[in-house]
């Protein structure tokens, strides 16, 4: 994760982002330490970078990387607002030993990748359409040495998978029908028959930007009808609140990078 000291909407890249809108800092790095606490309460680990001035979005850590099994694919931004992101990632994970592999390909790490270890033997579900290109996937997949399965993106308020789709735990997912193709929909509902499907007031209310360990479901507290569906599912919904950072266009899977050794 990464505080958002220097949080700002200084330019728009996504439909959410609106520069007539202020930011209260304090606030945003309130929440997002509320949000920390939430996760360290649940028992993990949690490791913090040290934000840059003059790179507002780097409270958004899930972008930076895609990490599975001790490997990392390093991020490569669409926008050069957001480029310089991606070298503080990579410092980060070389100093602390991991096993880095640059990318040649535009992709903005777990914003567009998702990754499911136990459904059907292991499977990386990758976005795009406005940020993560194609062949990224095809790069991913030979650094990951992990299938990878495309999902076209088609609406621009969901411009990474990671605000339309989420893992929730080693097998199965949530997500939102509507930002999809209607090829990629019927690829999901046959790799997922028991998936959670959120509604589109829950979907634009960033509540499946969320993240799981399989049993408590960490997510935006205005998705209430999506954590009542995770609850009967069997999961225990965590709310937090995140109002601030939803200016930017994230919610709490923008500001968590998760680590699989």
């Amino acid at each position: 994760m990464c505080a958002p000291e220097h949080f700002a909407v200084e330019y728009a890249i996504n439909p959410w982002m609106d520069l007539t809108v202020g930011v209260d800092v304090a606030l945003a790095v309130e929440q997002w330490d509320r949000l920390r606490h939430t996760l360290v309460d649940l028992g993990h680990d949690v490791h913090v970078l040290t934000p840059q001035a003059g790179l507002p979005d780097m409270v958004f850590a899930a972008n930076g990387a895609f990490v599975v099994d001790g490997t990392v694919y390093g991020a490569q931004f669409k926008h050069e607002q957001r480029a310089a992101e991606a070298a503080a990632h990579r410092e980060f994970y070389q100093k602390h030993g991991w096993h880095f592999i640059a990318p040649s390909e535009t992709n903005e790490g777990e914003g567009d990748f998702a990754y499911l270890p136990e459904a059907h033997g292991g499977l990386i579900l990758a976005g795009h359409g406005f940020r993560t290109e194609l062949p990224a996937h095809a790069e991913a997949q030979e650094a990951l040495g992990r299938p990878v399965v495309s999902l076209r993106l088609v609406d621009p308020r969901f411009y990474h998978l990671d605000v339309a789709l989420a893992s929730i735990d080693d097998g199965n997912v949530a997500y939102f029908p509507g930002a999809f193709s209607a090829a990629s929909q019927r690829v999901l509902a046959q790799l997922f028959p028991d998936a959670v499907l959120a509604d589109d007031e829950d979907a634009l209310a960033f509540g499946l930007n969320l993240v799981s360990d399989g049993a408590n479901v960490v997510l935006n507290s205005d998705a209430t009808r999506l954590a009542g569906k995770l609850k009967a599912a069997g999961y225990t919904p965590v709310p937090v609140e995140l109002a601030e950072l939803k200016k930017g266009g994230g919610s709490v899977k923008c500001c968590i990078a998760e680590l699989r050794p």
